[in-house]
């Protein structure tokens, strides 16, 4: 078996090379002055000439040196870049999952159990960026999208299921809204909003439908972000119009009540969207699997 070269020396060959000082080197490896010379001299005696010659107070290639730098440096280079490209390489079995927060809270949130039976060995960890953002500089592997997908064009998109709005309140409010139609009842009851650029539509949807005016926001009851507008409607402070997903599991439990017909929204849906390259990765293609079997259960439960 050939002798091997002790790694550490060349390492210190090739940064007294560059830098043309000891000193230098040893600042760049972390390392003693001592630690970089004998790096240097053991290297010289293992292939029985020296490498180096001094010029001034400057530590500079001989003829030898030079040669060896020329073979040695490239290598090095390539033992970097693979030690370093492997060191990127993501966790094959852990995939980051980005959807809004609501969808996170309401919907995720309870089928975890059911993931986990399904994929036990994944390692699912969510993010709740919104609106169209860079997936791999943002460092996502999947989005569960809520929107179109014009907006993410670059990236392979399938749709997995279309998006409903309901009109939903507290079981407690609605017990005094008894034999009223879902009309009289936004009449009656305060509005909740929520108004940001992906929710402002929303109750004007419900309204196009169901043929009734708009009804007028009261001071307090209008939000940010959806979430937070299903707590002001669990605690009975009025109705909502929302997305039928977001509250889904809230309405299996009795913490709200859907009034009337879900209506179609038309400006989101539910959409899978993810780098071309990662429909190669085993763990992507499972939880794509699940994704669409919720769905399809959700199609065929309404």
């Amino acid at each position: 078996m050939k002798k091997l070269v002790p790694l550490k020396s060349v390492y210190a060959f090739v940064a007294v090379a560059e830098t043309g000082s000891m000193t230098e080197a040893a600042h760049v490896l972390y390392v003693s002055h001592s630690a970089v010379s004998q790096a240097i001299k053991s290297l010289e005696q293992q292939i029985n000439k020296p490498l180096f010659q001094r010029v001034g107070r400057r530590v500079v290639l001989n003829a030898a040196g030079k040669r060896y730098y020329r073979k040695v440096a490239p290598a090095l280079e390539q033992v970097i870049e693979a030690t370093e490209e492997l060191a990127r390489t993501p966790n094959e079995h852990r995939i980051t999952l980005n959807m809004v927060n609501s969808l996170a809270m309401h919907w995720w949130i309870p089928r975890v159990p059911d993931f986990q039976n399904f994929a036990p060995s994944l390692d699912i960890r969510i993010s709740t960026l919104t609106g169209p953002f860079d997936i791999e500089q943002e460092g996502v592997d999947i989005a569960l999208v809520h929107g179109k997908p014009n907006e993410w064009n670059q990236y392979y998109s399938e749709k997995l299921g279309d998006d409903d709005l309901v009109l939903v309140c507290s079981p407690s409010l609605l017990k005094s809204q008894m034999g009223l139609s879902v009309e009289q009842i936004v009449k009656q009851r305060p509005p909740i909003g929520v108004f940001n650029p992906r929710r402002k539509l929303d109750w004007q949807v419900w309204c196009d439908h169901y043929q009734v005016p708009m009804p007028t926001f009261h001071s307090n009851l209008t939000f940010d972000v959806s979430i937070q507008a299903v707590q002001a409607a669990i605690r009975s402070l009025g109705v909502l119009v929302t997305h039928r997903l977001f509250v889904k599991d809230d309405i299996s439990h009795g913490m709200l009540v859907e009034l009337g017909e879900p209506v179609p929204n038309p400006h989101q849906d539910f959409y899978f969207v993810c780098p071309n390259n990662k429909l190669k990765q085993e763990s992507v293609l499972q939880l794509r699997a699940w994704l669409r079997h919720e769905f399809t259960r959700k199609a065929d439960a309404q």
